[in-house]
Formats: C-alpha cells, structure tokens, sequence
C-alpha cells in the first residue's frame, strides 16, 4: 500500500507541475503529520524530510537510529544522518535541481496541514540565502489527490468496513426495545466491535453516537442515559476501521406505538425525503463537478418538500480517517473556505448524510457511503429504502 501510494503522489506531483514534495516532521508519534499513515507507514523521531519528485524519486533523510525503519518500508532511498539533516537536506535538493517545492501545509485543508510551526521555521532557516528559499509552495493540492484518489486495494478495505458495520447494525436491530437506555444501545455495539477484533471509526465514546427521541443530545455526542420509548424515532452513526479503513454509516428505526403497523405518515415522509435526496445526489455526482453542485442538488429537493435546510456539508470523505480531508460535498458557507469549489474526481469516496429534524419524533437520517465513478456515485454500502420498525 505505501509503495503503491508513493507512485501515485509522484504522478500526481507531474499532473500539477510540481517538481518536489517535501514532508518535514520529527517526533511523530506525538505530532503526528496525518500523511504519514499514507507515504510512510511508521514513525521517526529526529528531523526528518521525505522527499518525493514528479520523475519518480523517493527520499527518505531521517536520524541514524531510525533508518533501519525506515528502509524496511521499501518505499524510500534512505539517507542517515547523525549531527544534522541542514547538509543531507541541501545536497539532495541541490542534486534533484527543483524549480517547485511542495511543502506539508495548508490553509483549507486540515489533513494536509501537518508541518508545525517550529519545523517551518526550522526548514526556512535551512534554505535561507539558497535558490530554494522562495521556491516553497503548499502541498495541498497533492496531498488532496492523493488522500481522494482510492485505490482497488484502499476501496476493498473500506468495504469490508462497511460489511461489518452493516451486520451489527442488523443485531442491534434484534437487540433494542423500549426502555432501554441509548448507553446500552452503544455498550451493545461496542461488544460486537471488540467481538469482530476491530475498532471503532472514531473515539469510542462517540462512536456509537446513539439519539432517541425528541430532544436528544444531537450530533457529535454520545450516548446517554435517555430512554427509548414508543414513539420515538432513533438514530445511530457508527463506523469501524478495518485494516486500516473506515465506515461511517447512520441509520433511522421508529418504535411502534400500542396499535400501529407502520410509522406515522410525518415520519415515513421526512425519512423518504431523506432516502431520495441521497439517490438524487448520486445519481448526479460526476468527475469535474464541484462539491457545492452536489450539495444544492440534495438540500434544495430537501427544502422543496417543505423541510429547513440541514445544518452541515451533505457529505465528506472516507478514508483511512473517518472525516477523510478536502473534497467536500458542502455549500457556499464561510467555515468551509475554498473547499465547496474543489471538483470531485473520479476514484473518491464519499458519505450523504442529509437530516430532517421531526418535532416530537426525533430525526430522520441516513448515510450512505458511494465512491465516484464515470457515470455517478456507487454505493459501497447497501442502502437503507425504508424505515426499520421495532
């Protein structure tokens, strides 16, 4: 996987006309640069510089003591150094002759903002009164490619996620009733992922995020001790990481009341909504559209049948994160910068998780994951197309 997306950055690297990319990190076990996960695999300690160019060069200028690891990657030319990296780094950059260097940060996108402050001004000291000096640039727009851009093997991953996630889903089913707490829900869920040997997508205690009812906690928080009643419409979001990969999935139950076969008609008609709004959306989705394009297609059917617009992006990428970074499928709002204009590329993987809040029930949402294809979005996940009823 490391070799494989090492030489896809390098033709990534050509593609925008980018001579160098530079990752300049060190202790990165503690500060942790998230593209390591993807061109590196492991961690190093002193100043370190991984270096990758648009004609297929792969560099690796690390401490002595963490060579051997780094070479047992086999993605790298390792260079070792004891009292420096100041003239390895120089030599290597003087031998590779760039006219460009991409550097490992970024104003938009959180993923590929892993340079610190200290080590920018560590590199900038390096260059200072060299040619390379003013040739700095953001790795952004690489780091974004290569994030989105899954690969054959990275897809699989993310579908075996979602499998196991799809098959607790179907136990927890048979597990809730009335009465039960949304902590027991999760303490469920959170047994079948120790079970599976796996863990969960995001911090455990929020992952399962579990909402019953008018009134609940909402979004990004976790389970309390709110109980389940007849009546209520519930919602979880959960995922798990499976070698490596994530899912992120949410589905909607409503509980009978004494005498009912079905959900109430406000219910089925805000869950419907939902449900058709994320086909909407990935039937239309296509390479080269931009990520705001997408969004309006779901929140203005959303708005047209009566109901306020959701509160969030429609959705975002899945990945070896679960909130994957860039490519956004977000409206035109101040938070999200330059990320509603990114166009979508073939390859990506995406959730649509558009909401309706029900006064009285709860909320009514899906998410769904798909990955961009040719002709539209193909779902990875086996969507949900009617409300389950306990």
């Amino acid at each position: 996987m490391i070799n494989e997306k090492v030489k896809q950055a390098s033709s990534i690297l050509a593609e925008e006309g980018i001579d160098l990319w530079i990752t300049f990190v060190r202790e990165s076990e503690v500060n942790n640069d998230p593209i390591l996960d993807l061109i590196l695999g492991a961690n190093c300690t002193w100043q370190s510089a991984f270096i990758i160019s648009s004609r297929g060069d792969a560099i690796a200028i690390v401490g002595s003591l963490d060579e051997t690891r780094i070479k047992e990657t086999g993605a790298y030319e390792v260079i070792g150094y004891t009292k420096s990296i100041n003239e390895p780094l120089l030599e290597t950059l003087k031998k590779l002759s760039p006219k460009s260097i991409a550097i490992n940060y970024s104003e938009n996108d959180y993923m590929a903002d892993g340079l610190s402050h200290g080590m920018y001004l560590t590199l900038t000291k390096i260059l200072k009164g060299t040619e390379f000096e003013k040739m700095l640039i953001s790795s952004e727009s690489i780091i974004s490619k290569l994030r989105g851009r899954k690969s054959t093997e990275e897809i699989r991953r993310i579908t075996k996620a979602i499998e196991l996630t799809e098959n607790i889903f179907d136990k927890v089913s048979n597990f809730m009733k009335p009465g039960m707490t949304e902590k027991e829900v999760a303490k469920f869920i959170l047994r079948e992922v120790d079970s599976a040997g796996v863990v969960t997508a995001w911090e455990r205690d929020l992952c399962p995020s579990v909402f019953t009812g008018p009134e609940s906690a909402g979004a990004h928080a976790g389970p309390t001790d709110r109980k389940i009643e007849k009546g209520h419409v519930l919602n979880i979001d959960f995922g798990v990481k499976v070698e490596g990969y994530c899912s992120d999935l949410q589905r909607t139950w409503y509980f009978l009341k004494e005498g009912e076969t079905s959900a109430p008609e406000e219910v089925l008609k805000a869950f419907e909504t939902v449900r058709d709004a994320i086909q909407l959306a990935a039937e239309k989705i296509r390479p080269g559209l931009e990520g705001r394009e997408i969004d309006h297609i779901a929140r203005s059917y959303i708005t047209s049948r009566g109901y306020n617009e959701f509160p969030h992006a429609l959705g975002h990428q899945v990945g070896r994160m679960v909130h994957d970074g860039a490519g956004l499928l977000c409206p035109e709002w101040d938070r999200y910068g330059n990320l509603p204009y990114l166009k979508i590329e073939e390859g990506q993987v995406y959730t649509l998780e558009p909401r309706i809040n029900l006064e009285g029930f709860g909320v009514a949402t899906i998410e769904e994951i798909i990955v961009v294809e040719k002709d539209g979005g193909k779902f990875l996940s086996h969507p949900q197309k009617e409300i389950f009823l306990i």
